[in-house]
């Protein structure tokens, strides 16, 4: 997706050899355009499955699942990190490793917003180990759904998370693939 390979170029900061930040469109402050192309893309490259629901985890895939969900008119539910006085039984669960903040979670999603008749896609901001991807399909498995594929906004492709969760038969719909983010610059998989 050109325009977002342009954002990553003009306004991505690679901070290491692993880490890009995006803050200024993604993670921090939000570019409602951007999502809003981003949301019609994945539409188009799903556009051969029916999704009954959009699954995510908050906070960083919120708004990209959301402009899918609005594209194609079904419900976005995301997994909670965080306990909630009004989220506390009948949840799905299941433990998810951050790489970028180094720490591991316990995400949720309440049992009466995915069924065994629900076909789901999952959207997240980033993949790079694969563990966000992983819990959210441990969660759908448990609902007894059907994954029909991931969106990823920027896969970072030379981290093995992608291949691990492709060879397990996974779809995956990356937007920008990154190739290397080394000497600070970012390279693309073409």
């Amino acid at each position: 997706m050109e325009l977002l390979r342009e954002k990553i170029e003009k306004e991505g900061q690679v901070l290491s050899d692993t880490v890009l930040k995006v803050d200024s469109f993604l993670n921090h402050q939000i570019d409602p355009m951007l999502m809003k192309e981003i949301g019609e893309e994945f539409a188009n490259r799903f556009s051969d499955q029916v999704i009954t629901k959009v699954l995510t985890i908050e906070s960083s895939g919120i708004a990209p699942a959301t402009f899918l969900g609005l594209t194609i008119g079904a419900p976005v539910v995301f997994a909670r990190k965080r306990k909630s006085l009004t989220l506390t039984d009948n949840l799905y669960t299941s433990s998810v490793h951050s790489f970028t903040k180094n720490e591991t979670n316990e995400i949720s999603v309440s049992k009466k917003f995915l069924s065994a008749d629900d076909n789901v896609v999952i959207i997240d901001d980033f993949l790079a180990n694969g563990e966000a991807l992983k819990g959210l399909m441990d969660i759908v498995n448990q609902a007894g759904a059907t994954v029909v594929g991931a969106g990823i906004v920027i896969e970072k492709g030379f981290q093995l998370g992608g291949q691990l969760m492709r060879d397990q038969g996974l779809r995956i719909e990356s937007l920008a693939n990154i190739k290397s983010l080394a000497n600070g610059k970012v390279e693309f998989f073409d």
